[in-house]
């Protein structure tokens, strides 16, 4: 886990200057909000802002994005100003979180956008739980909020917008087919917001001043899952990362008894801990979360063993409200969208082979590298949707070999398909008549895994072409190599009618 975290590749650096930045943004946030005089209530405000608008917002354009962080206070400063209102109404209180907690997941089925927007709103009125807002105290929160964005905005889009360099990644919609129930947004949506009914219930019981630790967890946990068995996993290592962060908040944070200076590089450690780690592993994102918390609570005076404790049984009930709701709420299988996610994989190798195909025969638009970029975000999401039933702890043998031996073989796919890429941009590379062959033979490999017809992962009947000649023989070992892959992937992924590891 910790080789994971922290040798894990980093292709451009992109994850180092997205903690970097992070840190500086809400750095310059966190500065500007006390030398505008802002109490340090209105401080922790502004700079938690800066983080969402820092770390939510991932639309694929550098656009995009400045329109979603702009749309952020549109939406957080009502939910603010509604929870500061039913502050002293528990009932109402209680109700307009999980109506809050059920309208972010809805939001989700509008991609991107949809789903920063909703974290938002629900961060807003879990702030103001943990900051104990009441409506006097609006109008500093207002401009705190204001500043903080306008800040790390700055920082973003101005002083250090790296994206701008970069190819824009491809928008992956989750797969969210259907209408109704049948849509997997709205599915989690209800789910969300039972979940953090028994959440809120029960946090209640174990403190009627922290239960808000508990309805947080259970919203944390579905975020980023589309299916019952990621929301399970997610679940376990949320509970892990945050027993792994309050160990490691008795020995940091609660030594310094609130000491300004020395709390503030814990919590500019952590924040750089949180951007670094997310993309890699969630348990260490969620060590770096609660390290954070544990030194915020010590400049607030707050700090003490028995409130990392009572955080632990919260983010445990938290966790215990997910997983009961994916059980026994409208479950989405593991399987229906790890096969969605996979075959979305194998049409994108496809769709690699054919661009490189056009490029090498002259196309001067066909560009394979763009279709590389994609299938290996494709292959993410099929490795997150594996997770459960690779992860150590799941007794499943069969399903887990099966699981270990797609993703095998899907990154052999991926390792050829940018081989590929690599020779079609080589402008000395020449079309060769077998490259047509070859191509047509992924194509054919491909049909075989995906269409219903063949009856689940079937097998093409040619064998595969062997690669020779001169000019275009690197291609053709990447082709060849590509579909002795795609033909292997037959066994794991046979199933009754779709292309399945989880049946």
């Amino acid at each position: 886990m910790l080789k994971r975290a922290f040798v894990a590749p980093d292709p451009g650096r992109v994850r180092l200057r997205f903690a970097a930045r992070a840190v500086l943004g809400i750095g310059l946030a966190v500065t500007l909000c006390a030398a505008a005089g802002h109490t340090l209530t209105a401080a922790v405000t502004g700079g938690l802002a800066a983080l969402l608008a820092l770390f939510t917002v991932t639309d694929p354009t550098v656009r995009g994005q400045a329109v979603t962080t702009a749309l952020l206070p549109v939406v957080g400063l009502p939910v603010l100003t509604l929870a500061a209102f039913l502050h002293d109404v528990p009932v109402a209180r209680d109700l307009a979180f999980l109506a809050v907690v059920g309208a972010g997941g809805y939001a989700r089925r509008w991609g991107p956008r949809g789903h920063a927007l909703g974290v938002f709103a629900f961060m807003t009125f879990f702030a103001a739980q943990f900051l104990h807002t009441v409506p006097a105290r609006l109008p500093e929160l207002y401009a705190a909020v204001a500043l903080s964005l306008a800040a790390s905005s700055a920082v973003r889009f101005g002083a250090w917008c790296y994206e701008r360099r970069m190819p824009p990644p491809a928008a992956l919609a989750p797969p969210t087919g259907g209408t109704g129930l049948a849509r997997i947004t709205t599915r989690q949506a209800v789910q969300a917001t039972v979940g953090a009914g028994i959440a809120l219930v029960v946090g209640q019981a174990l403190s009627d001043q922290r239960w808000y630790w508990a309805v947080g967890a259970t919203w944390w946990v579905f975020v980023n899952t589309a299916s019952r068995g990621e929301t399970l996993v997610r679940g376990f290592r949320r509970f892990l990362g945050t027993v792994l962060g309050i160990a490691l908040g008795l020995v940091v944070a609660v030594p310094l008894h609130g000491e300004p200076v020395a709390s503030a590089v814990v919590v500019a450690v952590a924040v750089f801990g949180i951007f670094y780690t997310a993309a890699v592993s969630y348990t260490w994102m969620m060590l770096a979360v609660t390290v954070m918390a544990s030194a915020l609570y010590g400049l607030l005076g707050l700090l003490d063993p028995a409130l990392l404790a009572l955080r632990a049984a919260e983010t445990a009930v938290g966790a215990l409200g997910a997983v009961l709701a994916v059980l026994l709420v409208l479950p989405v299988t593991t399987h229906s969208v790890t096969d969605a996610w996979v075959e979305r994989a194998l049409r994108c190798v496809h769709l690699c082979t054919a661009e490189a195909a056009a490029r090498l025969a002259g196309s001067t638009t066909a560009d394979p590298a763009l279709r590389v970029a994609e299938l290996e975000q494709i292959l993410a999401r099929v490795r997150l949707s594996l997770a459960p039933l690779v992860h150590p702890l799941s007794p499943l043998r069969a399903r887990k070999g099966r699981a270990r031996r797609v993703l095998a073989l899907l990154d052999d796919c991926a390792r050829e398909a940018r081989g590929l890429a690599a020779v079609a941009a080589d402008p000395e590379a020449s079309h060769d008549a077998r490259l047509v062959a070859a191509c047509w033979r992924v194509e054919t490999a491909v049909e075989a895994l995906t269409a219903p017809a063949a009856g689940g992962a079937g097998r093409p009947e040619r064998a595969p072409v062997e690669p020779q000649g001169a000019p275009a023989e690197p291609v053709l070992a990447h082709l060849h190599a590509l579909e002795q892959a795609l033909l292997e992937l037959a066994g794991p992924l046979r199933g009754s009618g779709r292309v399945s590891v989880g049946a």
